[in-house]
Protein backbone atom coordinates (compact mmCIF):
# COMPACT_ATOMS: atom_id res chain seq x y z
CA UNK A 1 0.00 0.00 0.00
CA UNK A 2 1.33 3.23 -0.90
CA UNK A 3 2.34 6.03 1.88
CA UNK A 4 -0.78 7.90 1.23
CA UNK A 5 -3.36 5.37 1.18
CA UNK A 6 -1.91 3.92 4.02
CA UNK A 7 -2.15 7.46 6.25
CA UNK A 8 -5.94 7.68 4.73
CA UNK A 9 -6.31 4.61 6.37
CA UNK A 10 -4.86 5.29 9.52
CA UNK A 11 -6.83 8.58 9.83
CA UNK A 12 -9.75 6.40 10.15
CA UNK A 13 -8.69 3.81 12.34
CA UNK A 14 -9.40 3.84 16.30
CA UNK A 15 -5.98 2.95 17.55
CA UNK A 16 -5.93 3.81 21.50
CA UNK A 17 -4.01 0.48 21.45
CA UNK A 18 -1.32 1.73 19.79
CA UNK A 19 -0.96 5.76 20.45
CA UNK A 20 0.17 5.94 23.71
CA UNK A 21 2.31 8.49 23.45
CA UNK A 22 3.01 10.93 19.97
CA UNK A 23 5.95 8.66 18.64
CA UNK A 24 4.18 5.65 18.97
CA UNK A 25 2.65 6.24 15.52
CA UNK A 26 3.21 3.46 13.54
CA UNK A 27 4.96 3.81 9.74
CA UNK A 28 3.53 1.79 6.52
CA UNK A 29 6.56 -0.68 7.10
CA UNK A 30 5.47 -1.44 10.24
CA UNK A 31 2.47 -2.81 9.84
CA UNK A 32 0.40 -5.70 8.45
CA UNK A 33 -2.41 -5.18 7.06
CA UNK A 34 -5.39 -7.64 6.41
CA UNK A 35 -8.06 -9.03 4.07
CA UNK A 36 -11.31 -6.46 4.17
CA UNK A 37 -13.74 -7.89 6.70
CA UNK A 38 -17.29 -8.25 5.49
CA UNK A 39 -19.38 -8.14 8.79
CA UNK A 40 -23.12 -7.94 8.83
CA UNK A 41 -25.31 -6.61 12.20
CA UNK A 42 -28.27 -8.27 12.00
CA UNK A 43 -31.14 -6.47 14.30
CA UNK A 44 -30.76 -8.84 17.29
CA UNK A 45 -33.54 -8.51 20.04
CA UNK A 46 -33.00 -7.29 23.51
CA UNK A 47 -34.74 -6.55 26.01
CA UNK A 48 -34.57 -2.90 28.09
CA UNK A 49 -30.96 -1.49 28.41
CA UNK A 50 -27.96 -2.73 26.12
CA UNK A 51 -24.54 -2.16 28.42
CA UNK A 52 -22.22 -1.48 25.03
CA UNK A 53 -18.24 -2.01 25.93
CA UNK A 54 -16.16 0.42 24.19
CA UNK A 55 -19.38 2.07 22.11
CA UNK A 56 -16.41 5.35 21.31
CA UNK A 57 -15.03 5.39 17.87
CA UNK A 58 -17.83 3.76 15.14
CA UNK A 59 -20.22 3.62 18.07
CA UNK A 60 -21.64 0.84 16.06
CA UNK A 61 -24.31 -0.53 18.11
CA UNK A 62 -25.16 2.74 19.42
CA UNK A 63 -26.20 3.93 15.71
CA UNK A 64 -27.98 0.45 15.30
CA UNK A 65 -29.56 0.05 18.48
CA UNK A 66 -30.03 4.34 19.50
CA UNK A 67 -31.55 5.33 23.08
CA UNK A 68 -31.47 1.43 24.18
CA UNK A 69 -27.67 1.42 24.24
CA UNK A 70 -25.56 2.93 26.78
CA UNK A 71 -21.99 3.37 25.88
CA UNK A 72 -19.29 2.96 27.63
CA UNK A 73 -15.45 3.38 26.73
CA UNK A 74 -12.00 4.26 28.22
CA UNK A 75 -11.18 7.00 25.82
CA UNK A 76 -13.15 10.00 26.40
CA UNK A 77 -12.35 11.53 23.23
CA UNK A 78 -13.79 7.93 21.21
CA UNK A 79 -17.10 8.77 22.71
CA UNK A 80 -16.93 12.33 22.01
CA UNK A 81 -16.57 11.50 18.43
CA UNK A 82 -18.42 8.45 18.39
CA UNK A 83 -22.25 8.97 15.88
CA UNK A 84 -25.49 7.79 16.53
CA UNK A 85 -27.63 8.54 19.31
CA UNK A 86 -27.11 6.04 22.86
CA UNK A 87 -29.01 6.83 25.43
CA UNK A 88 -25.63 7.72 27.65
CA UNK A 89 -22.06 7.72 26.81
CA UNK A 90 -20.20 7.58 29.84
CA UNK A 91 -16.08 6.66 30.26
CA UNK A 92 -15.17 4.36 32.06
CA UNK A 93 -12.81 1.28 32.26
CA UNK A 94 -14.61 -2.06 31.83
CA UNK A 95 -12.19 -3.67 34.01
CA UNK A 96 -13.54 -1.77 37.03
CA UNK A 97 -17.31 -1.38 35.67
CA UNK A 98 -19.63 1.60 37.99
CA UNK A 99 -22.92 -0.48 37.81
CA UNK A 100 -24.85 -1.90 40.29
CA UNK A 101 -24.99 -6.23 40.39
CA UNK A 102 -27.81 -7.55 38.04
CA UNK A 103 -28.27 -4.03 35.96
CA UNK A 104 -28.42 -5.69 32.57
CA UNK A 105 -30.16 -8.17 30.55
CA UNK A 106 -27.87 -7.64 27.07
CA UNK A 107 -24.22 -6.47 27.23
CA UNK A 108 -22.33 -5.79 23.78
CA UNK A 109 -18.46 -6.13 22.68
CA UNK A 110 -18.38 -4.90 19.17
CA UNK A 111 -14.59 -5.51 17.88
CA UNK A 112 -13.48 -4.05 21.47
CA UNK A 113 -11.65 -7.28 22.85
CA UNK A 114 -9.37 -7.13 20.28
CA UNK A 115 -8.05 -3.79 22.03
CA UNK A 116 -8.06 -5.03 25.60
CA UNK A 117 -4.97 -7.21 26.68
CA UNK A 118 -5.56 -10.84 26.86
CA UNK A 119 -4.22 -10.70 30.19
CA UNK A 120 -7.44 -8.36 30.75
CA UNK A 121 -9.98 -10.52 29.70
CA UNK A 122 -10.56 -12.62 32.54
CA UNK A 123 -11.23 -9.00 34.55
CA UNK A 124 -13.56 -7.50 31.95
CA UNK A 125 -16.00 -10.87 31.33
CA UNK A 126 -15.78 -11.27 35.06
CA UNK A 127 -17.20 -7.52 35.41
CA UNK A 128 -19.40 -7.91 32.47
CA UNK A 129 -20.91 -11.29 34.27
CA UNK A 130 -21.44 -9.38 37.23
CA UNK A 131 -23.80 -6.49 36.11
CA UNK A 132 -25.54 -8.63 33.90
CA UNK A 133 -28.59 -10.46 35.12
CA UNK A 134 -29.35 -14.04 35.66
CA UNK A 135 -29.84 -15.31 32.09
CA UNK A 136 -28.21 -12.12 30.55
CA UNK A 137 -26.51 -12.29 27.50
CA UNK A 138 -23.23 -11.13 26.13
CA UNK A 139 -22.73 -10.45 22.19
CA UNK A 140 -19.42 -9.95 21.00
CA UNK A 141 -18.18 -9.53 17.42
CA UNK A 142 -14.20 -9.33 17.26
CA UNK A 143 -11.10 -10.50 14.88
CA UNK A 144 -8.86 -13.13 14.11
CA UNK A 145 -5.69 -12.54 14.78
CA UNK A 146 -3.27 -13.97 12.74
CA UNK A 147 -0.49 -16.55 13.27
CA UNK A 148 2.71 -13.97 12.76
CA UNK A 149 3.17 -11.16 10.15
CA UNK A 150 4.35 -11.77 6.70
CA UNK A 151 7.63 -9.90 8.04
CA UNK A 152 9.18 -9.46 11.71
CA UNK A 153 9.34 -5.51 11.67
CA UNK A 154 5.39 -5.64 10.85
CA UNK A 155 4.66 -5.33 14.27
CA UNK A 156 0.96 -3.77 14.11
CA UNK A 157 -2.08 -5.26 12.47
CA UNK A 158 -4.62 -3.61 10.84
CA UNK A 159 -7.90 -4.73 9.14
CA UNK A 160 -10.31 -2.67 7.26
CA UNK A 161 -14.29 -3.24 7.52
CA UNK A 162 -16.99 -3.01 5.59
CA UNK A 163 -20.05 -3.04 7.97
CA UNK A 164 -23.62 -3.14 7.14
CA UNK A 165 -26.02 -1.84 9.94
CA UNK A 166 -29.49 -2.99 10.36
CA UNK A 167 -31.42 -1.17 7.68
CA UNK A 168 -28.73 -1.27 4.99
CA UNK A 169 -26.03 2.04 5.83
CA UNK A 170 -22.44 0.99 5.61
CA UNK A 171 -20.17 1.98 7.93
CA UNK A 172 -16.61 1.73 6.26
CA UNK A 173 -13.62 1.68 8.77
CA UNK A 174 -10.48 0.33 10.40
CA UNK A 175 -9.12 -0.71 13.70
CA UNK A 176 -5.68 -1.60 14.70
CA UNK A 177 -3.82 -2.71 16.94
CA UNK A 178 -0.28 -4.04 18.11
CA UNK A 179 0.15 -8.00 17.18
CA UNK A 180 2.80 -9.41 20.17
CA UNK A 181 0.65 -10.71 22.44
CA UNK A 182 -2.84 -11.71 20.15
CA UNK A 183 -0.98 -13.91 17.28
CA UNK A 184 -3.67 -16.61 16.26
CA UNK A 185 -6.28 -15.50 18.76
CA UNK A 186 -9.85 -16.20 18.12
CA UNK A 187 -13.10 -17.48 19.08
CA UNK A 188 -11.48 -20.63 20.96
CA UNK A 189 -9.12 -18.32 22.91
CA UNK A 190 -11.47 -16.11 23.49
CA UNK A 191 -14.04 -18.68 25.32
CA UNK A 192 -11.64 -19.86 27.63
CA UNK A 193 -12.02 -17.18 30.22
CA UNK A 194 -15.42 -16.39 29.08
CA UNK A 195 -16.44 -19.98 30.34
CA UNK A 196 -14.51 -19.52 33.68
CA UNK A 197 -16.09 -16.62 34.56
CA UNK A 198 -19.65 -18.08 34.23
CA UNK A 199 -20.83 -18.05 30.78
CA UNK A 200 -22.17 -20.36 28.69
CA UNK A 201 -22.19 -20.62 24.83
CA UNK A 202 -25.50 -20.10 23.05
CA UNK A 203 -23.98 -19.33 19.59
CA UNK A 204 -20.65 -18.88 17.73
CA UNK A 205 -19.82 -17.99 14.44
CA UNK A 206 -16.35 -18.19 12.29
CA UNK A 207 -16.58 -16.25 9.58
CA UNK A 208 -13.49 -14.81 7.39
CA UNK A 209 -11.29 -12.79 10.17
CA UNK A 210 -13.59 -12.47 12.51
CA UNK A 211 -16.40 -14.04 14.94
CA UNK A 212 -19.61 -13.45 16.63
CA UNK A 213 -20.23 -15.24 19.84
CA UNK A 214 -23.42 -15.25 21.99
CA UNK A 215 -22.54 -16.27 25.67
CA UNK A 216 -25.31 -16.22 28.31
CA UNK A 217 -25.31 -15.89 32.24
CA UNK A 218 -26.23 -19.08 33.66
CA UNK A 219 -29.15 -18.90 35.57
Amino acid sequence: MKKAQFLIVLAAVALPALISAAQDQPNPDQVFFQPKLEVLLPDFAAEGLILDIGGGGEGIIGQAKGMQAIAIDINKQELTDAPGEPLLKIVMDARDLKFLDGSFATATAFFTFMYISPADHAKVLAEIHRVLRPGGRLLVWDAVFPEKATDPSQIYVIYTLRITLPGGKAVNTGYGVKLAGREGRGAAEFLEPAKAAGFEVLQRKDEKGWYFVELKKRD
